[in-house]
């Protein structure tokens, strides 16, 4: 599916800026923190903010907001940077850190303080939030908020010495605690916080909130435009104040965007750190996470993730993305580049009576029918082969077309054959084997008589099969909306779908997989697309199913053109 690319309101934005002057080259940034595991909502953004600097021939920076040590680690800001790069996006020489700031926010600070603007607030943690007010009530006034100029900077210059403990006092600025908007009511700008920093190591106690810390990055680093997610909206007259009271030469616009949400599974970095630590999942990169490591992991590529950030599009209210969009993107993607592979899942055995002896032969197969450029391999056929458990039927119902007792059908590139009889155990009744003739006239799956079947099944040759492990992934959750049905008394382990993972051992493929490396696509024909799991070995592969091979984009297709 091509799609042309489609025109948004923030790139209106920047084309009129440049057209008008205000601007001579557009400057983007994305800036985690690295606090957790980037996710699908996360790669919108680095599409976006990337994509645009690209499209305007100007440059962005990856911008790590490492302002909290407390949650912090340096595995964050490894992983953060290889999600980056794997996506197909590269800053150059603009990687950046909020802590390179912390000696300007520092001096910012005293500025606002000296201007009358900041000042040290000795309440305790519950009583500004008691003092802040509420949605509909303003706010009371500090005790502490008249104190003097010097007063103030005595205090701060203690703070950064280390000489309180955590709690006793914070740095606030001195706006309107009457405003309408609860944001403007003297927020909080620094905190003390007594941890080591993964790259200033004890050099400060004192760090700076969010707020306060981004405005600044941005025009320190001359950033044009700040594109956010929607929840800061609320948060720009705050932006904007505080860079007008320190008079900046450079003042970023702040542009606020909807953030993606997908149906059947969590964004919040502080629910999904909780399914890591309750041992829900199998860590951060676990294929069923949303995180980008994790859709990695299970075999999406990246030019599958930037074509479905560029489906849901750019626009001003929230909304739930279908996850079956998701799969859409990959199917195509993979449809055109995977080789195809035949394995058998659930195998049973296939003895052909007629087939000769020990021998066996080499057929040709299709490497891929998109693209025929990718040639052809051969496979080995031999006299015993699997079959998947689930393509016979003693007693098949209506329209089943696969084998059953007398029934002949096409075996994938080889022949046809005829179900003889049924060998079970005499103790469990389970089918042991299955007998067939074949037609040694039909070889490559055609018949020279014209003879018609209408089933074709996937085989493996038993003597020439590796042996494997193939995990099936579903969605995480049971339920659309978790966070939804979290409001209502239910919690993520109430709504956490016990079949997300499927293991499946004694699985047969074709010998072929062994030259497979970990990380490598490819399609089981029948199954679906799958790839090879980074602890695979080639004695004992392990494959791990990215989608199924139903398309349900066509149902998508049709909501989205009714709504």
């Amino acid at each position: 599916m091509e799609t042309a690319e489609a025109s948004h309101f923030i790139q209106d934005i920047i084309e009129q800026d440049l057209k008008s002057g205000k601007h001579n080259t557009v400057v983007t940034r994305f800036p985690p923190e690295p606090n957790g595991y980037l996710h699908i909502g996360h790669a919108k953004s680095i599409c976006l903010n990337f994509g645009l600097a690209k499209k305007y021939g100007g440059r962005c920076h990856l911008r790590f907001d490492d302002t909290n040590p407390k949650k912090e680690d340096p595995e964050y800001v490894h992983s953060i940077i290889e999600d980056v790069k794997w996506l197909g996006y590269d800053w150059g020489e603009h990687l950046y850190y909020a802590s390179d700031y912390f000696q300007q926010f520092y001096e910012y600070a005293l500025q606002l303080i000296q201007q009358g603007q900041a000042y040290v607030c000795s309440l305790g943690p519950e009583e500004i939030r008691s003092y802040r007010g509420t949605l509909t009530q303003p706010g009371r006034n500090s005790p502490y908020r008249e104190r003097s100029v010097q007063e103030n900077l005595d205090l701060f210059q203690e703070m950064k010495k280390g000489s309180f403990e955590e709690g006793a006092h914070v740095l606030r600025a001195k706006i309107d605690m009457a405003s309408a908007n609860i944001n403007m009511r003297d927020p909080v700008i620094y905190r003390i916080l007594k941890a080591r920093h993964h790259r200033t190591g004890d050099a400060w106690c004192i760090y700076p909130t969010y707020d306060y810390a981004h405005c600044l990055s941005d025009s320190i680093e001359g950033i044009t435009h700040s594109l956010c997610s929607l929840e800061f909206q609320d948060h720009r007259p705050l932006y904007d104040w505080f860079l007008e009271k320190l008079g900046v030469k450079c003042h970023p616009q702040q542009i606020e965007f909807a953030r993606l949400s997908l149906n059947y599974t969590v964004m919040s970095k502080r629910k999904l750190t909780q399914l890591v630590q309750a041992g829900h999942v199998h860590g951060w990169d676990d294929p069923r996470m949303p995180t980008i490591s994790g859709l990695r992991r299970r075999g999406y590529t990246p030019g599958s993730i930037r074509k479905f950030c560029d489906l849901i599009g750019v626009a001003k209210s929230d909304n739930v993305v279908d996850m079956s969009l998701l799969e859409y993107c990959i199917r195509e993607d993979l449809n055109r580049r995977a080789p195809r592979y035949m394995g058998v899942l659930n195998p049973v055995k296939v003895v052909i009576t007629n087939y000769p002896g020990q021998s066996s032969e080499e057929l040709e197969a299709i490497n891929n029918p998109e693209d025929e450029s990718m040639g052809t391999r051969s496979i080995p056929f031999s006299g015993v082969i699997y079959i998947e458990a689930d393509d016979f039927r003693e007693d098949p119902p209506k329209k089943y077309f696969r084998l059953a007792p007398g029934r002949e059908v096409r075996l994938r590139y080889a022949y046809f054959i005829t179900c003889r009889e049924v060998v079970r155990d005499p103790q469990t009744g389970e089918i042991q084997e299955i007998r067939c003739t074949y037609d040694p006239e039909t070889r490559g799956g055609d018949s020279p008589d014209g003879r018609k079947v209408k089933g074709t099944l996937h085989w493996v040759s038993a003597a020439h099969a590796v042996q494997s492990s193939v995990h099936i992934y579903d969605r995480l959750f049971s339920r659309p909306n978790p966070l939804q049905d979290e409001k209502k008394g239910l919690g993520l382990d109430d709504t956490l779908n016990p079949d997300s993972l499927q293991k499946m051992h004694g699985c047969m493929m074709e010998p072929a997989v062994k030259e497979l490396a970990p990380g490598d696509f490819l399609q089981f024909e029948r199954l679906g697309y799958f790839c090879v799991d980074p602890e695979s070995h080639p004695q004992s592969p392990v494959f791990n199913r990215t989608v199924s091979l139903k398309d349900t984009w066509a149902k998508i297709e049709k909501k989205m053109q009714n709504q």
